[in-house]
């Protein structure tokens, strides 16, 4: 499934891994979340309720991914790499952005994003 956010001026295109994790979240559009900076590397998102699992955890994550950490239950948006590695238990992939996830860089703390399904 192909997804749309909008962070402000950036206007970003992702696609969304086909794992049961990624497909509750769809369930979810459209959604505006406020997302504060973590780390300088991603902007995050509480969701309004926790995700099915489905998705193989990971440790690592590259710019332009989308992802699911459980504990929160929030979604990740990475847009930098500081070269540390997610803690236990880890964050699920739920898609990626096609170019510019760099652009949220500009938003120095909470910005608002809507995530909207385009297909």
């Amino acid at each position: 499934m192909r997804i749309r956010l909008t962070a402000g001026e950036a206007v970003l295109n992702a696609t969304l891994d086909d794992n049961a994790t990624a497909r509750d979240f769809a369930s979810l559009l459209p959604l505006t979340l406020q997302m504060p900076d973590l780390l300088k590397r991603e902007k995050y998102g509480h969701l309004p309720r926790s995700l099915a699992a489905g998705g193989e955890p990971r440790s690592s994550y590259e710019i332009g991914n989308i992802a699911y950490w459980s504990p929160g239950p929030d979604i990740a948006i990475f847009y930098d790499h500081d070269g540390r590695s997610i803690p236990d238990p880890g964050i699920i992939f739920l898609g990626e952005i096609d170019s510019g996830a760099d652009a949220l860089k500009k938003y120095d703390g909470t910005v608002d994003v809507t995530i909207e399904a385009i297909d």
